[in-house]
């Protein structure tokens, strides 16, 4: 049986089989598909390559095989300058500001649920499909039954608007059972490797990548305890909330135990350090709340769940809009919240709302 009304969907095909997957079923399904194929660096080379990306010339030609076989449309589309300007510059200058952001999250607002679900739009198609490891029914966007998989983190920023021309045909499958169906379809990327890591960084050293483009700025790594100058650094974007590795830390701390980073001041350009137990927070002020779930701004409090990281772990919290901004107050201590990374809000596996990390303490 078919679809109740036929639509025109454009699958966003990264080359990976999460994408492919999903535009394999919803063809299946009997709707007008045309998959694209987001070409997101003007040099590829510089990419990572042989992962879940989105940018190598290896992926464009996967995403070409896989439409090929599941007997679609298909078209490259150049996103590499406004990806440029709104992923990798917004990457650079956010550590520049002493904030951590989160890549993934910042391309699927601006990129893939912004500038190409316009494009869509003006293109006559009725909604944008992707291979995202998430739930969407009735407009409510929820977590993938495969928690080790599950998307709706980086989804969180999405606006009602932009889930209501959304589709996340994998949000019912386990990772396992999207390859299974892969190698059954004839797709060859069925064992195609996922990446973790951030597609525009081709060898994987962020640091290394922010010094290219920030220079080295040499500073103090400071002890919060002691007020001491215990080391130095060549630039404080080099470090994250949190971080233990590779602080090169000159003098042991007094009982031995290992530092962390507890804060960035890129004026003064000092990193502070110290114990794992100045790292925990309770508080967390977040900018630019996003409300896309079935609650309204909540101006009083609220209780439900929030995630602070990708894959990170589910904190119990109560939740309100005050000024502007979204306050959230923790049942538990947090460790390595770090500005610039996304808060997302949930009632039980179903997002409410997302905002931008500012401050916590």
């Amino acid at each position: 049986m078919g679809p109740t009304r036929k639509l025109r969907v454009l699958a966003a095909m990264s080359g990976g089989v999460d994408s492919a997957v999903a535009a394999a079923r919803i063809a299946e399904a009997g709707h007008d598909v045309t998959g694209v194929h987001l070409a997101l660096s003007s040099n590829p080379q510089s990419y990572r390559t042989g992962a879940r990306g989105c940018c190598t010339l290896e992926d464009a030609r996967d995403a070409r095989r896989a439409a090929d076989v599941i007997g679609i449309p298909f078209y490259v589309w150049d996103m590499a300058e406004r990806f440029h300007r709104d992923v990798v510059e917004d990457f650079v200058s956010e550590y520049a500001a002493g904030r951590t952001p989160n890549p993934c999250l910042r391309c699927n607002e601006k990129i893939k649920f912004e500038a190409v679900l316009d494009r869509a739009l003006a293109l006559g198609f009725d909604a944008v499909a992707t291979g995202h490891h998430a739930r969407l029914e009735d407009g409510v966007l929820r977590r993938s039954v495969d928690e080790a998989k599950d998307q709706s983190y980086v989804l969180g920023v999405l606006t009602r608007a932009q889930l209501a021309h959304a589709i996340f045909p994998l949000g019912g499958s386990t990772k396992a059972q999207v390859r299974e169906e892969a190698a059954r379809r004839g797709l060859t990327v069925a064992d195609k490797p996922d990446s973790h890591d951030i597609c525009f960084i081709a060898d994987g050293d962020t640091r290394a990548f922010l010094a290219d483009r920030l220079g080295a700025s040499e500073g103090p790594i400071v002890d919060a305890l002691t007020g001491r100058v215990v080391g130095s650094h060549q630039g404080a974007y080099g470090f994250t909330v949190g971080q233990r590795k590779g602080l090169h830390i000159d003098r042991p701390a007094a009982d031995g135990r290992p530092r962390y980073v507890l804060s960035i001041e890129p004026v003064s350009n000092t990193v502070t350090v110290g114990p794992r137990t100045s790292l925990e927070v309770r508080s967390i002020v977040s900018e630019r709340p996003v409300w896309n779930g079935p609650l309204t701004e909540p101006y009083e409090p609220i209780t439900c769940t929030v995630q602070l990281r990708a894959h990170g772990e589910v904190y119990g919290c109560r939740a309100q809009v005050s000024g502007g901004e979204l306050h959230i107050e923790l049942d538990r201590p947090a460790t390595g919240v770090a500005a610039g990374q996304g808060a997302v809000l949930y009632d039980g596996d179903v997002v409410i709302g997302s905002a931008t990390i500012a401050s916590a303490v």
